[in-house]
This record gives structure tokens, sequence and C-alpha cells, in this order.
């Protein structure tokens, strides 16, 4: 997979409802992990949204999260940059960049759904996520 650069959106608990709009309008596929899925079923937020993407036939990438317990939500800024894909080399170079003399929020490391990721806002003010994807086992 080459590396893709997207918008990604944090909703206020209707990131579900949001993303299924953005599907209804844009069509293609639409994925929904919640944060239950993904190691804290019994957690408040186990039913909000992890993860949500949208991938249209026309190249479009969408994706978007419920804002965990525990963090602010801004309408306004409420939007960050994404770099993903499997090139580990590209991103991390991509994150040095990005993050220095910016603030790091959550250090560039392997995360509970296996893969690396990594937030910061640089240092104009932009909020970016880099997630770089680790091999799959083969079954």
């Amino acid at each position: 997979m080459a590396s893709r650069l997207n918008p990604y959106i944090s909703f206020a608990d209707n990131a579900r409802q949001a993303l299924e709009f953005y599907n209804d309008v844009f069509g293609g596929t639409l994925t929904l992990n919640t944060f239950g899925e993904f190691g804290a079923p019994d957690s408040p937020d186990a039913d909000k949204i992890m993860h949500g993407m949208v991938e249209t036939d026309s190249g479009f990438a969408l994706m978007g999260a419920d804002t965990p317990a525990g963090m602010e939500h801004h309408p306004g800024n409420n939007i960050a940059v994404s770099l993903s894909g499997d090139d580990a080399d590209e991103l991390r170079g991509y994150w040095e960049r990005l993050s220095d003399g910016g603030i790091v929020s959550v250090p560039l490391e392997k995360q509970m759904w296996g893969d690396e990721f990594g937030m910061c806002v640089d240092q104009f003010g932009i909020g970016w996520m880099v997630n770089i994807a680790q091999a799959q086992p083969q079954t």
C-alpha cells in the first residue's frame, strides 16, 4: 500500500451517525471499529467509534472517531491530517519532521491494535496522526 494523506475528524459521540451519513453521500465502503473491539470492552467508551473510515470508489478516504471520555472536544479544532500506510521508513521520516518543534501528544509507538501510531501538533498548530500498518500474519 502506498502512503495516504486524508482528513481525520473527531466527533462528540456521533461518529457512527456522521460516518454513515458520509458513506451515504459519497458511497464506497464503510468500516467502523469500537473501543470495545480494540481492547476496552468494559470502558464507558466501549460502544463509541475508536476508528471509522469511508473509502470511496473515486479514491476518497475520510476517517473519524468519537472523542473518548477525558479528552476535550473542540468544534472547529476537531480535524487532523492523517498519514497512513506500510512504508515504515517513509512514514517515520514524515513523523520526525512534523513533530520536530511541535508538541507530541501520543509518541509514535506500537499500539493495542498492532500498528505503530503517533499524534502531534506541528510548529504551525496543525494536528497530525501517523499510522504505520504492520504486516498481517498469513493464514
